[in-house]
């Protein structure tokens, strides 16, 4: 599992010209499923996610987590993360996980932020859609589960 975490001002989600989801200060998280995911992979990314210290203490040092300043996230499914661009010209997919192993995941990954306190909202998987993201910092980090 691969997490692209940003830390956003705002972000938000839409598909056939409405929003579908948005967020405030928090995290946009563009989630990434393989064949070999489990749930162990959902719940350690899910948590290192909302505890990983990437927001500014008051002394502008980042020390506090996404549960620490209450912020929410917009969850976003992205099988491109596991897009394979070292040969030839067109990227390789075989290491993203088909919808009957993803879609699953990707929900449990949503519920488990959501058990945590994270208010969340999401895209829709498999849909075309367009995301705005407001990136602070900027601020981007890679959690994988292995």
């Amino acid at each position: 599992m691969r997490a692209l975490l940003q830390r956003v001002t705002s972000g938000q989600v839409v598909i056939d010209g409405e929003v579908a989801g948005r967020t405030g200060k928090g995290l946009v998280i563009l989630l990434g499923i393989t064949h070999a995911d489990t749930m162990a992979e959902v719940r350690y990314v899910a948590e290192k996610c909302a505890n990983l210290r990437i927001f500014e203490d008051g002394n502008g040092k980042m020390n506090l987590s996404l549960l620490d300043v209450k912020g929410s996230a917009l969850i976003v499914s992205q099988f491109t993360l596991y897009g394979d661009a070292r040969t030839g010209r067109r990227p390789s997919f075989t290491e993203a996980a088909r919808p009957e192993t993803a879609i699953p995941l990707y929900e449990a990954f949503i519920e488990e932020f959501r058990k945590l306190g994270v208010p969340t909202e999401t895209g829709r998987f498999g849909a075309d859609m367009q995301v705005e993201i407001h990136n602070d910092g900027p601020v981007t980090l890679l959690v994988e589960s292995r």
